[in-house]
């Protein structure tokens, strides 16, 4: 999978921007607040539909315009395709070959993205909502049916808790909680199944890259912790049955809190290395050797998944990673996969596959590329 160009028109701080791309690797160079992640978090959305650092597509809009928008073209295996997402303050429109799409899910998968960014280490040592939220967008670039079943469950969730406020206050029928835990059950056990089959390959994946970088020297374990009596094993019957029971055992206590209690919403994934939990006793390095280790093993996942590599956004992360993490990186995506990288100099990068990447100067919302 290769993006050969971009367009960007109105896209935050990049007035009009016309760019192709014809080599693996693309530095973006510039000092900050330029454009640099800007210009990342566009190929982001041309690939999810969603920015991965805000909710409010009108901050995707530059200042005083009623409208953005991103295109690209992108070579695959099967041929080219041109992605168009245009954005105003009526929603979002999405394109594939000029084709509008009449879902998003319809859309989400046409380009496939890893995105490694800082906070991205807070996947290991922040909150499970940071977890959650990496385990649904990832899973929805090769499953877009998961997109659709996540963001029903996600409207279920707040209709039965609307309901057990109502039910506080004797104003809703308990006939009606009752309906929404049926409707949660399917769609709490669908959610489950698909995150229960990604992280399986996220484990086996995760746990060899994770040897390679660490030579042998630590064994990276994944647990996924689940708030319902739900197992791998069951058949989807035997587990909505199962969800069904629980949530009406514990509908009582969940009343008196105005809240759904479990739930995918509520699940988080453990990482252990040699045994011993990261989030809690991991050292720094460690924390940040993990969160490469799922990022390589994301891109690994994705080739399994739709039998081609996906692009690679390397925002300001570099910088936050040793020489020996640099260097494994970067070995495991030579020749592999097109990588799109920010940094504010080419000091403290050491290695030798930066040194031939194309370099673009990124100015004040400009972009050229250098000769």
């Amino acid at each position: 999978m290769i993006l050969k160009e971009l367009e960007l028109t109105h896209y935050r701080n990049l007035e009009q921007i016309q760019v192709r791309f014809d080599d693996p690797i693309i530095l973006f160079v510039g000092p900050n607040a330029q454009g640099k992640t800007n210009l990342l978090e566009s190929i982001y959305v041309l690939a999810m539909a969603k920015s991965h650092r805000t909710s409010k597509d009108k901050e995707l809009i530059r200042w005083d315009e009623s409208f953005a928008r991103l295109s690209c073209r992108v070579e695959r295996r099967h041929g080219p395709l041109g992605l168009d997402i245009q954005l105003t303050a009526r929603g979002k429109k999405a394109k594939i070959n000029g084709l509008e799409q009449r879902k998003l899910s319809d859309y989400i998968g046409a380009m496939n993205v890893v995105m490694f960014a800082p906070e991205d280490l807070n996947i290991v040592k922040g909150s499970p909502h940071v977890r959650r939220r990496f385990l649904d967008m990832e899973i929805g670039q090769v499953s877009p049916t998961y997109l659709y079943h996540i963001s029903q469950y996600q409207k279920i969730v707040q209709q039965r808790n609307q309901a057990m406020k109502e039910l506080q206050q004797r104003k809703q029928f308990r006939e009606m909680l009752d309906v929404y835990n049926r409707q949660m059950a399917d769609l709490a056990v669908k959610v489950l199944q698909k995150r229960f089959v990604f992280m399986e390959k996220l484990k086996e994946w995760g746990r060899e890259i994770h040897a390679q970088i660490t030579q042998g020297g630590e064994s990276l374990t994944l647990s996924y912790e689940n708030t319902l009596p739900v197992t791998q094993d069951m058949s989807r019957e035997e587990a909505e049955e199962s969800v069904y029971q629980h949530l009406t055992s514990i509908q009582e206590r969940e009343i008196a809190r105005g809240t759904s209690l479990a739930g995918p919403h509520r699940d988080d994934i453990h990482f252990f290395i040699n045994g011993t939990n990261v989030h809690q006793y991991g050292s720094q390095g460690q924390q940040r050797t993990t969160a490469l280790s799922l990022k390589l093993a994301e891109i690994e996942l994705i080739h399994q998944e739709v039998g081609e590599y996906p692009l690679l956004l390397l925002d300001d992360v570099l910088s936050e990673l040793d020489a020996n993490r640099q260097s494994h990186l970067l070995q495991n995506i030579k020749d592999r996969v097109q990588t799109f990288v920010t940094t504010t100099g080419v000091e403290g990068l050491y290695h030798q596959t930066l040194k031939q990447a194309a370099l673009y100067r990124v100015r004040q919302g400009t972009v050229e590329r250098e000769t």
